[in-house]
């Protein structure tokens, strides 16, 4: 459920008070911890360190970004593919294809140089 137009979007204080009158480029990332605060327009070039629960994610702020949250940008949960033994193979014989595919490619540049 959107937040009421009547509140106005949510910024963390303390995150305004920290990029106020600071110029972008010089500015390292900032850490935070308020995932939920909303991106604004003042915070577009600035480079965040958006904290997952683990690290800091550093996210660089741009003009698309603008009403989204902080914590949209860095996941918290980490993916581990699907697949068992079945993918393991088709990986493997993907990387084998791969392999002999450069060797092939190489083969021939190198009869095309003698």
């Amino acid at each position: 459920m959107t937040r009421s137009l009547s509140k106005g979007p949510y910024i963390d204080p303390k995150l305004l008070k920290k990029i106020e009158g600071k110029n972008p480029i010089q500015t390292g990332a900032i850490k935070t911890w308020s995932r939920d605060s909303q991106i604004a327009p003042e915070m577009v070039g600035f480079t965040f360190g958006v904290h997952n629960g683990k690290q800091h994610i550093e996210v660089l702020v741009t003009e698309d970004m603008v009403g989204h949250r902080l914590g949209e940008f860095s996941p918290t949960r980490k993916f581990t593919r699907h697949g068992g033994k079945m993918q393991k193979d088709l990986d493997q014989k993907k990387k084998e294809a791969e392999i002999s595919a450069a060797k092939a490619a190489k083969a021939t540049s190198d009869t095309k140089k003698k």
